[in-house]
């Protein structure tokens, strides 16, 4: 029992060598728990034909050898192509009957979006028609599931990524009453997304990049809700135990629609939003202040602005502007960060006035992409001058969670420009302004906390 707990804590492959230091030990990594594998994810590579045929090549010699006994996880991360679905039916019957409980099976090329790979759900179930899955995740395959699956009754993570849906997926969830954790990622083929009253044990609920036409979803006991897609109408019953929300919303107006389009989420504690400002609008929208409308137990928010300005357009950058009305609708906000990632900037600036309400909870503001713009300067100076509490703000002129690593090349110019407003504005509001990686000599007055 020792030796085989200590194979399951190494590598396959080192496991596998372990054989060879004596005959008692020949078999021995035949018991492991825990089976992964790892094959080429890009099509278009040279030798992705030759890396495939190897990791299939593993993956059938591993599970024929196998004593099927105690399998924990099984997973196989692997660009498979049509012709090679037999093997995939090899793979899941050996899962199945070894009684796995979680299985990972990502079959996708990254640079290829077709799911060509068909699963069928019934195989997963053992002889019996059950199952002693507790976490699936599928990937860059097709299923169609329907009401008379009836296995999965104690699975708690179901993870769909890339997967073409069709048949009755609201009447196959109706019968995974354990789930407790649900993420659709770029699914396709349902028109509406809607999750039945039999999860009632469900917290997590992520959908992303999804092109469905509504979201409705009984769930008492859900905590966190993540949407990431184009604005559509999202119905939640039920929904009082939710704690924390995610989202970002594409297309015009984005930014204010993550406060009002989604009523639902008003009560919950933190709140993270992005917007793309891709085309321009006209004005800034207020938000409702009344007490029906307005996030009274948000506490801590983050937000990621990312505008694409063009010359000698005005509004593009508004959105940022937005933030500040989106402010008033939480009263009792704590702390706040502010990511921005300006494409491009013509340094024309919107004419809109901004205005924001007294915030008397307000304590931390931090805010990336910091460049000095004119809407950024706006809001900042709007924060200060209404935030009663505030202990600092922190600004940053490194552009934060972008893989554009030339966006962060001028740091060296645009600091001093930085250092130079914080200081002037850190005297005219007496809050103190910290400039994050700024050097301590360059900070003549005592009030700015420059960072390194």
């Amino acid at each position: 029992d020792v030796q085989a707990v200590i194979m399951s804590l190494l590598p396959l492959k080192e496991a596998v060598r372990t054989s060879i230091v004596s005959t008692s030990w020949r078999m021995l990594w035949t018991f492991r728990c825990n089976l992964s594998f790892k094959g080429p994810r890009y099509l278009h590579e040279n030798d992705t034909k030759i890396q495939q045929a190897k990791c299939i090549e593993t993956v059938n010699c591993v599970i024929q050898q196998h004593s099927r006994i105690g399998i924990n996880k099984f997973s196989i991360r692997c660009g498979l192509f049509e012709e090679d679905s037999v093997h995939l039916d090899r793979w899941i019957r050996f899962a199945a009957s070894s009684k796995a409980k979680i299985i990972h099976l990502d079959l996708r090329f990254k640079d290829v979006f077709e799911e060509v790979n068909h699963l069928h759900l019934e195989a997963l179930l053992d002889a019996q028609g059950s199952s002693f899955l507790r976490s699936l995740f599928l990937g860059g395959v097709v299923i169609k599931p329907h009401s008379a699956i009836c296995g999965f009754t104690i699975l708690r993570r179901l993870v769909l990524q890339s997967v073409t849906i069709s048949g009755d997926f609201t009447g196959f969830l109706a019968n995974c009453a354990a789930l407790e954790d649900l993420e659709m990622i770029e699914c396709s083929g349902l028109t509406n997304l809607i999750i039945p009253q039999q999860l009632d044990k469900l917290q997590h609920l992520l959908i992303d990049g999804m092109e469905v036409e509504m979201v409705e979803f009984y769930a008492a006991d859900l905590s966190h809700f993540e949407y990431k897609g184009q604005v559509v109408p999202i119905v939640h019953h039920g929904c009082s135990k939710l704690k924390k929300a995610t989202i970002m919303f594409s297309g015009k107006k984005g930014l204010a629609k993550a406060f009002t389009a989604v009523p639902s989420i008003l009560p919950v504690k933190i709140l993270n939003v992005r917007s793309v400002a891709l085309s321009k609008y006209s004005q800034l929208q207020k938000l409702p202040t009344r007490p029906d409308g307005m996030f009274m137990h948000l506490r801590h928010m983050t937000c990621r602005i990312i505008v694409h300005s063009r010359p000698q357009e005005a509004n593009y950058d508004i959105e940022v502007l937005q933030l500040a009305y989106c402010l008033d609708a939480a009263p009792q906000l704590e702390t706040l960060q502010l990511n921005m990632f300006y494409v491009s900037s013509s340094g024309v600036s919107s004419a809109e006035v901004v205005g924001m309400r007294r915030h008397d909870h307000l304590k931390a503001v931090f805010m990336s992409g910091f460049r000095c713009y004119k809407a950024q300067i706006k809001l900042a100076c709007c924060i200060l001058g209404n935030a009663s509490v505030l202990e600092k703000l922190t600004i940053e002129p490194r552009i934060t969670g972008t893989r554009y690593l030339g966006d962060n090349t001028d740091l060296h110019k645009i600091l001093p420009g930085v250092c130079e407003w914080a200081q002037l504005t850190s005297e005219r509001f007496g809050k103190v302004i910290n400039v994050s990686g700024a050097p301590l000599h360059r900070s003549p007055n005592p009030i700015i906390g420059e960072t390194l």
